[in-house]
């Protein structure tokens, strides 16, 4: 028994001593029973230092015990003191960072063109070349021998001075390795006779590698056939790779002194196969260089080959018109290649839809644009307008029903027309449908896809017996926004002087000391870097009384107060007499009196003018570029907007405080050359009629005669107090309707104006 319970036992805990009697013996065995000898003398238990032999200095075992003779041994170490030498500063070296971030990685360009031309053809010729590829491209130069006085308007042309063809050629070669070679990975020279079909050849390079040294174009033998290889004919142009160019270069002089020759290009193919052993190829990795040699006198719509249609340049072309035909014929020939992209695109939106989540409704309507803006509260809600054939219901003045005319009228007679066109492609042969009425459409403008329409249309429905019926078909469209572009615009500062110019009648001479209160504490005590001049216009009575009763005294004697208290200030004034006072009239007298570059701001004196209007003032007016006409807010006539309340100190910018005025013209912000440039394109007006002076103003002659961008825009910064103008019933009929409608609309707001009558009726009715 007692047996059979010590083994029950010992069963249980003999793997516990069994473990532990193993580790104990693994442990000891581990341990090293020996120790070696310290192969440097010292005594025994003592550390031992090392010197300059690099073994430890005073360092002990891990497991001893710091003694007395530590002590001495660290005694030996005596501090060692290092004389210190100042080190003479070096002047910084001057990192050289490059102005844009593709300079310094070294990116480049793809594609350099450059065209051939003369000076018989650069007019002509080259200017086609120029509209039908510029603004495909990059860059586009023009080289010629010698040039007229007048260069195209919009070309980058480079003269050589002389016109012997092999020199203009190496002095093209030259130019191009001077100034572009870094630039540019690919360039291509083609003759302003020759039509290129300028995305395909960007096509082309985007496809090539940029390390290749490549020649490519049409290849043609030498003459006589002596020299072995091809050059490219000049006549459609041909491809250089920069790596080829820079091979060549060291040997253009010798290309130059050596090899005689009466064409360029194949003087030029001679030079490239002597020294770089390259051939001109019209096929390098699949991508094949097509041509066209075009007929005499033929026609581009019935030429119907394919070797015509896939082709990169055309050769030769006789005269601009032709060079436009092609333009337009290869046009649209990549036009419909891009519909035809779109609807793949599109189908294959459609078969991928059916596998997402929610089946076909996650392809939006039209397929590829963006879906629908969803407001999140009701405050952006987009509003839909009504219209008709004849009017709309949602006007710029408030009125509840107005004529349907100018840009909106073309706009819903296009989307009808377009929408007839899109149910006959729908529907023919078998149907054919005619617009009888439009019953009832609807647009909103989405800023996230575009404008959007719904239409309600009475369609005359034929098949193919004959038959007809009238039937009512609603139908949705929508005009997508195209691609943004960001426009380049030239550099402005807003360091440039303000002329401010304010003409002066005897009406405005109550308002002028407002006026000069307000501009004092804007202008005058914060250094504006403004000039304000005073216009005084005295009709011919009141000017017979200057000396003794001059009307303007007042005002003058105002100026001497304010430049007395701002000595740094000074006000010019002008004085004018005439019975029509015209701006043109006005602005030719002060043009004259200051330089070329003169930033004017022509203004009322019921203008509040601050420094924040002045700032964008000198961002919105480019010389050479763009004018700016803003648009003021206009103050309500305080009696009718705050009837039966105290009139506030400060208006604020709220639709029942006033509204910006359309009507006026008057503010204006130009550069003096831009205004000179305008006065002398219209001398031939002007001499045919002299009364056009009186029947213009600034802004009409700008958008008339300058070809300058005209930028108007509500402008928040420009107030004006209310004021009852004086419309001169002199001036055109024209200016003459605008003013008497900006004193109508600038009494006060619809509702307000309704309320007054409202009250009178009323009144009168008790």
């Amino acid at each position: 028994m007692r047996f059979s319970v010590f083994i029950s036992v010992l069963r249980s805990l003999g793997p516990v001593v069994i473990g532990i009697s193993l580790g104990f013996t693994l442990s000891l065995l581990s341990v090293s029973w020996t120790e070696e000898a310290c192969p440097l003398e010292g005594k025994e238990g003592e550390d031992v230092a090392s010197g300059q032999d690099g073994l430890l200095k005073g360092a002990r075992k891990p497991s001893s015990i710091s003694t007395g003779n530590d002590v001495e041994s660290e005694e030996d170490f005596e501090p060692r003191i290092v004389p210190y030498k100042q080190v003479q500063p070096s002047a910084p070296k001057k990192v050289f960072r490059a102005k844009y971030i593709s300079t310094e990685l070294g990116m480049r360009e793809r594609l350099f063109v450059g065209v051939l031309t003369s000076k018989n053809t650069i007019n002509t010729l080259g200017v086609a070349v120029n509209r039908t590829i510029s603004h495909h491209l990059d860059i586009v130069v023009f080289f010629t021998g010698s040039r007229n006085r007048k260069v195209p308007h919009g070309m980058f042309v480079v003269s050589h001075g002389d016109e012997r063809l092999i020199w203009n050629m190496f002095q093209t070669i030259r130019y191009v390795l001077d100034h572009y070679i870094n630039e540019y990975d690919w360039f291509y020279f083609v003759q302003d006779d020759a039509y290129t079909e300028a995305d395909r050849i960007r096509e082309l390079v985007e496809h090539l590698s940029m390390d290749r040294e490549l020649y490519m174009g049409s290849p043609e033998e030498f003459i006589g056939g002596e020299m072995e290889g091809k050059y490219c004919y000049g006549g459609f142009g041909y491809l250089l790779s920069r790596s080829l160019l820079l091979r060549l270069q060291p040997f253009l002089e010798n290309c130059r002194n050596d090899i005689l020759s009466s064409r360029p290009d194949e003087w030029l193919g001679r030079c490239i196969i002597d020294y770089t052993s390259t051939n001109c190829v019209n096929e390098y990795e699949g991508l094949e260089y097509h041509h066209y040699e075009l007929g005499k006198n033929s026609d581009p719509n019935k030429e119907q080959s394919q070797t015509f249609k896939r082709a990169m340049t055309v050769h030769p072309v006789s005269d601009p018109e032709q060079m436009y035909r092609l333009h337009r014929y290869f046009s649209e020939i990549e036009l419909q290649k891009t519909y035809n992209e779109i609807a793949k695109l599109q189908a294959e939106i459609k078969n991928v839809s059916v596998l997402a989540f929610e089946g076909n409704r996650s392809a939006q309507w039209p397929v590829g644009v963006n879906p629908p803006f969803e407001p999140k509260s009701r405050f952006e809600v987009l509003r839909w307008e009504y219209f008709t054939e004849e009017e709309i219901y949602s006007c710029i003045d408030g009125a509840p029903k107005c004529e349907l005319r100018g840009i909106d009228k073309m706009d819903v007679a296009e989307v009808i027309d377009t929408a007839i066109e899109e149910l006959n492609k729908k529907y023919m042969p078998t149907l054919h449908l005619k617009k009888q009425q439009l019953i009832n459409g609807y647009r909103r403008f989405d800023p996230t896809r575009g404008m959007e329409y719904t239409l309600d249309l009475q369609l005359e429905v034929v098949n193919q017996k004959g038959h007809s019926r009238s039937i009512t078909k609603r139908v949705y469209l929508v005009r997508p926004l195209s691609l943004i572009e960001i426009i380049p615009m030239p550099y402005v500062t807003e360091a440039t002087r303000v002329h401010i110019i304010i003409p002066l009648t005897a009406e405005d001479r109550s308002y002028i000391n407002h006026f000069l209160e307000i501009f004092a504490s804007n202008a005058f005590e914060t250094s504006e870097n403004a000039i304000l001049t005073f216009l005084f216009i005295y009709d011919p009575e009141e000017a017979q009384h200057v000396n003794h009763n001059d009307i303007f005294i007042d005002v003058k004697n105002q100026i001497n107060v304010y430049e007395r208290k701002y000595p740094t200030v000074k006000i010019p004034w002008i004085s004018v007499k005439t019975e029509v006072p015209s701006q043109i009239k006005f602005m030719d007298i002060i043009s004259k009196k200051h330089p070329v570059d003169t930033l004017f701001f022509l203004a009322h004196v019921n203008t509040n003018i601050n420094a924040e209007f002045l700032n964008r003032c000198r961002m919105n007016s480019i010389n050479n570029w763009q004018v700016f006409f803003p648009i003021h807010f206009q103050e309500y006539n305080p009696d009718v907007a705050y009837h039966n309340q105290p009139h506030p100190a400060t208006v604020d910018l709220i639709k029942d405080a006033g509204h910006f005025d359309r009507r006026s013209f008057d503010e204006a912000c130009f550069y003096n050359s831009d205004y000179m440039a305008t006065r002398s394109r219209m001398v031939a007006d002007v001499q045919e009629n002299e009364d056009i002076l009186e029947s213009l103003d600034i802004y009409d002659i700008f958008v008339k005669y300058s070809g300058l961008h005209v930028f108007r825009a509500v402008e928040p910064a420009l107030h004006q107090r209310y004021r009852y103008q004086s419309c001169n019933p002199k001036l055109s009929e024209d200016i003459y309707h605008r003013c008497i409608q900006s004193n109508m609309e600038g009494l006060g707001s619809r509702s307000q104006l309704a309320m007054l009558l409202f009250e009178q009726e009323q009144g009168n009715s008790t």
